[in-house]
């Protein structure tokens, strides 16, 4: 018996269940940023000039510098590592590349260094070794609590420390320093026994609290000589690459967060009846779906959700192909297609679960047959609403929202607005078997 077969709910059967649905037509709409990247024939330049900028001066000549990477979706990151390795060669240093991804890849190091590989950083294109390796080594503990403070071995033994990190709003909680330098340093640095930790603690204690704390003591603890913070802006360009010295750690993270929320992609309206992604992933959040592009945070634990926007129902139709069906997050929807169950790789999404002690957030919503059955499901389910008058988007995924197929309703909003364009005129959805005939939004 196939089970996933058996979870699958035919469009037949959605389309019984929900009688007569009128579907409402959809446009194109495209939200107008005005941003400012980093012209992509400088980027190495400024990484170069960032590593140097860090507190080197106590390191020994040929000394090894360990070079932290490890977070998805970042671009520009093979150049952004390769550039950085090579400054610090330049300087006189031994630099090495370990993979910082806590429990990422399977939790082992065959695992953690394809994945760096799928992110274009190898040993032939950064030009220095990657020493992978689960192991860790206790270099402290927290004053208060007694919380083990771990490090990768390999990083922990090296004359000095520089993480990689991209700085931005996380997922599963707010604070004065989220994603970026010092989570990796906390959960990342610390592999699969770090970050289980982390997140067993955080339960009691949050992640607001915690990460400032273990920073500290990991700074104290060991010879990190800075980080290279990096930021990006709605299109996911790079738009700041900035090394921060130990001294300016965490202040200068904290504002670094503060530019990196003005400047993410978000949805362009607050009240929405129906969203519909078409695809989720690793790769484009850590949760699958970014909790604050969906107002969305239902797995977390004594951490409060976003106020908006409030979207009444998310449909999902896919999982990426980079994140190797691992569907964590997929709990934040309300239905995805057959699609997301039959990629669903259950044994990587249960430890990246088990490790984050977020299992709500990889319960299965139902699962429909195709594109039509999930959006007669979803507007079967809003309670009752004009069909000119029903509030839908599709996107492409949470990190790429300039493009989006819009409804009649919301087309009409988008006229008044400076911020937003209408590209296309709605007009009535159309299938094939089902399945919707309009490309990704994100494809142009």
């Amino acid at each position: 018996m196939n089970t996933r077969d058996d979870l699958v709910v035919p469009e037949s059967t959605v389309l019984e269940a929900c009688g007569e649905t009128p579907l409402p037509e959809m446009g194109v709409i495209e939200q107008v940023w005005e941003t400012d990247p980093i012209p992509t024939d400088n980027v190495a330049a400024r990484a170069g000039d960032a590593a140097a900028s860090l507190a080197l001066a106590d390191v020994p000549n040929g000394g090894e510098v360990a070079v932290g990477v490890g977070s998805r979706g970042i671009e520009n990151l093979p150049t952004i590592v390769a550039a950085v390795v090579d400054r610090l060669d330049e300087l006189g240093y031994e630099p090495f590349v370990f993979p910082a991804m806590g429990s990422h890849g399977g939790a082992t190091a065959e695992g953690q260094r394809e994945m760096l590989n799928e992110l274009g950083v190898n040993e032939g294109e950064i030009g220095c070794e990657i020493r992978s390796s689960m192991e860790v080594v206790q270099v402290g503990e927290t004053p208060d609590r007694g919380v083990p403070v771990v490090a990768d071995a390999n990083a922990a033994a090296a004359d000095a420390i520089l993480p990689i990190n991209r700085v931005k709003p996380h997922t599963d909680f707010d604070g004065d320093v989220e994603s970026g330098l010092s989570k990796m340093m906390v959960i990342g640095m610390g592999k699969q026994r770090g970050a289980k930790i982390a997140h067993e603690w955080a339960l009691n204690w949050s992640f607001r609290n915690m990460i400032p704390e273990i920073t500290d003591q990991l700074l104290d603890s060991l010879p990190i000589v800075g980080g290279v913070a990096l930021v990006e802006d709605q299109y996911d360009e790079t738009m700041i690459i900035e090394g921060i010295r130990p001294d300016g750690f965490l202040d200068r993270e904290a504002e670094l967060l503060k530019t990196a929320y003005n400047n993410m992609p978000t949805l362009p309206f607050d009240e929405l009846d129906i969203v519909v992604f078409d695809e989720q992933g690793k790769d484009i959040s850590g949760q699958g779906m970014d909790t604050n592009v969906i107002g969305r945070r239902p797995f977390a634990i004594n951490e409060p959700g976003p106020d908006l926007p409030e979207i009444k129902r998310i449909y999902t139709r896919g999982l990426t192909e980079a994140t190797h069906g691992n569907a964590m997050g997929m709990g934040s929807a309300d239905f995805v297609h057959a699609d997301v169950a039959a990629e669903l790789a259950s044994a990587t999404t249960f430890i990246n679960a088990i490790t984050a002690s977020t299992t709500r957030g990889v319960r299965l919503p139902p699962v429909v047959e195709t594109d039509r059955a999930g959006v007669v499901a979803a507007l079967s389910t809003i309670g009752v609403v004009d069909r000119d008058e029903v509030r839908m988007l599709r996107a492409a995924d949470t990190m790429h929202l300039g493009r989006l197929y819009a409804s009649s309703a919301l087309v009409d909003e988008a006229r008044e607005r400076d911020d937003l364009r209408v590209v296309a005129e709605p007009e009535p959805i159309a299938f094939e078997d089902g399945a919707f005939t309009a490309p990704s939004p994100h494809d142009g």
